[in-house]
């Protein structure tokens, strides 16, 4: 008997595939359990179609995060800090507050998403990954200028 499974199974496949499994099995656990499904030729032409859908709405935010992964590239994000002695400021710059620059900016990135190369203690210019995506990455521009 062909089943489609509706979710992950241990030993034997992952969401979306299609197996053939002995008659008892398919009928007497993984269709029960919620595991699976009769894989009838409606059901497998459905399967393919939700899988083209999921494939376009992948590709639609991968291609609205390389967007944002431009812009964040083009962009320069300012700090002031009050300086100390040997151009020094007190405290640091954190993702924290990288993050809730580009919010105010309209960009909603986690901090984790955030990577420093190095810890933002002295005023000058900087650079910072920024994860946008899975498979897209930006280099954000950072400038840190003393208080007038």
């Amino acid at each position: 008997m062909d089943v489609i499974l509706l979710q992950d199974v241990d030993h034997l496949g992952s969401k979306g595939e299609v197996h053939e499994v002995a008659n008892g099995y398919g009928r007497n656990y993984l269709i029960p359990q919620g595991m699976a499904r009769i894989a009838t030729e409606g059901a497998i032409n459905q399967l393919q179609e939700e899988q083209r859908q999921q494939a376009r709405k992948v590709a639609a935010k991968k291609e609205e995060a390389e967007r944002v992964a431009q812009e964040l590239e083009e962009m320069q994000v300012v700090f002031t800090a009050k300086v100390g002695e040997d151009n020094r400021i007190f405290g640091t710059i954190t993702t924290q507050q990288i993050a809730v620059e580009l919010a105010n900016r309209g960009f909603e990135i986690d901090r984790r998403d955030i990577e420093l190369h190095e810890d933002i203690r002295v005023i000058g210019a900087y650079k910072a990954n920024v994860k946008v995506h899975t498979d897209v990455d930006a280099t954000l521009d950072i400038q840190v200028i003393p208080e007038s």
